[in-house]
């Protein structure tokens, strides 16, 4: 049987399959080089297509629309029926959108109403004036608002979609006090999916870190954008991923108990290059400028193909060492907005070809990075929680309390987003991991030469290196940390009572 076999339930090691083969393809339901596409995901491995098909601002009429959406999923259900596509329910709407939909029968006996002829009401799904949100927000709170999110999500289901991206969650459900009215439209479109969905279940995303509501989440996992830190003295545009943030546990909808449930990354879109801020920004005013004068995929997408290459593969080790419970959703279509002559633009992973001359020859990258698998890097990585540990530990021999906070530091730092030479940095702050232990992975994005360090308790007056174990003060007597090969995970570990600093490699 399949790792990603599921019938009626998901449990976490399949659902985890799926999210370790993902990647955002927004709209590529509706994409003008679908077969090609398709050929990308067979030859790949991808199988979940996040953002498959949804709207922000419709291009079409919706019955097309949906008719488009079946259409595709269907070819590529064909090519490989393993795909699961999702669809996108967000935190916006449009009156032309909206008022132009005749309300279906089944929506109004799905919420108990008496069946009547009439469209939905645009003004009767929005927050009400003065309440400081944007003027097209739904309001989760509203019965009106609820109806038109199960609409959609059920239509999308009937197209062959099994999950649902719900987009910035936390704005929309502002006045939806305990979350009820959404969880109440995911909980009408778990059963619907029960009983409809091509595999009797459907599963549940939104930008949230948690969303649980008396121990049991709403989500079936959580999702955010990547963060970043810019390396200003490296030329072009570089920047290192900073952790942000932890995924929440709580009873899963499969009705287990997770500590921690999965978490997945994206490159976020919001509006493009910013063609103003090149003409009119310094170097350094672009680096803090959102990612480096622009939105995440658009950054990427205008950085060199070895660039690009590297970003990813850096990316993917960064996600399996820095969250455990982590996996990153590979861009394999994405809006990127204007070009410079001010028509949209849209990266594709795809190699450039006759069949889809937009690509960007990205995927014999991805093709390689899921030959590898997190698991390759998953024995380095640092713990889920963000806890560091070592409160109250004590030396079973000496009784000796272990220091609470260790931090690595030295001139490696700012590749890893701390500022360099920081002894109290909480980026680098080491975790503790029993036995009078501590440990810290990450990812060096550069080769070269750097310097490190250990400080005991935040402090420059306690610390140790591999160049000196006796305790020195100060920034003298780093170590050497010599990088051979970009993007190399690094992990170090720290025995207190004997000073051994451990230093391995994996590449």
């Amino acid at each position: 049987m399949s790792k990603g076999y599921f019938d009626g339930s998901m449990p976490r090691e399949v659902l985890e399959y799926y999210l370790s083969h993902a990647v955002s393809a927004q709209w590529i339901t509706s994409s003008n080089t679908l077969e090609d596409d398709i050929r990308v995901i067979k030859k790949t491995g991808i199988k979940f297509l996040g953002r498959a098909a949804g709207i922000w601002k419709a291009d079409k009429p919706e019955e097309e629309h949906f008719a488009q959406v079946k259409a595709a999923a269907e070819k590529i259900h064909a090519a490989d029926p393993e795909v699961i596509l999702q669809a996108c329910l967000f935190e916006v709407v449009y009156e032309e959108d909206v008022s132009r939909v005749p309300v279906p029968a089944w929506v109004f006996e799905a919420f108990g109403l008496p069946v009547e002829i009439r469209n939905f009401s645009f003004a009767d799904c929005l927050f009400p004036a003065g309440t400081h949100t944007w003027g097209n927000m739904p309001d989760l709170s509203k019965r009106e608002a609820q109806m038109w999110f199960y609409y959609r999500g059920r239509r999308y289901i009937d197209c062959g979609c099994e999950a649902f991206h719900m987009g910035q969650i936390h704005l929309y459900t502002g006045l939806d006090r305990g979350y009820k009215g959404i969880g109440r439209v995911i909980g009408m479109l778990r059963a619907y999916g029960k009983e409809h969905a091509r595999r009797h279940k459907v599963i549940f995303d939104a930008h949230s870190h948690s969303l649980v509501v008396h121990g049991k989440s709403l989500l079936d996992y959580n999702a955010m954008p990547l963060t970043r830190f810019p390396v200003l003295d490296r030329p072009g545009e570089k920047l290192v991923l900073v952790r942000e943030g932890k995924s929440g546990g709580g009873i899963s909808p499969e009705g287990v108990y997770e500590k921690a449930l999965p978490f997945l990354y994206e490159y976020d879109n919001w509006g493009g290059r910013d063609w103003w801020a090149y003409e009119n920004q310094t170097y350094e005013e672009r680096a803090w400028n959102q990612w480096w004068g622009g939105d995440q995929i658009s950054w990427f997408a205008y950085q060199s193909e070895e660039d690009r290459n590297a970003f990813l593969d850096y990316t993917f080790k960064w996600t399996a060492v820095n969250n455990p419970d982590g996996f990153f959703a590979f861009p394999l279509m994405r809006g990127i907005g204007p070009g410079g002559d001010g028509q949209d633009r849209c990266y594709k992973l795809n190699n450039k070809s006759d069949a889809c001359p937009e690509g960007f020859s990205q995927e014999d990258a991805l093709q390689k990075i899921f030959a590898a698998g997190y698991e390759k890097y998953r024995p380095y990585a640092n713990p889920s929680m963000l806890d560091h540990g070592g409160v109250d530990q004590y030396d079973p021999e000496t009784g000796v309390h272990y220091p609470e906070k260790v931090v690595v530091y030295g001139s490696f730092q700012p590749y890893v987003g701390a500022a360099a030479n920081d002894s109290n940095s909480e980026i680098t702050r080491m975790y503790y991991i029993g036995d009078g232990k501590y440990a810290l992975t990450f990812v060096m994005p550069f080769a070269g030469e750097y310097d490190l360090a250990v400080s005991t308790w935040g402090t420059l007056s306690a610390c140790v290196s591999t160049a000196n174990p006796f305790p020195f003060s100060g920034t003298g007597s780093k170590g050497k940390l010599t990088i051979e090969q970009d993007n190399t995970v690094v992990r170090i570990t720290y025995e207190y009572l004997t000073h051994r600093i451990t230093v391995e490699k994996a590449i």
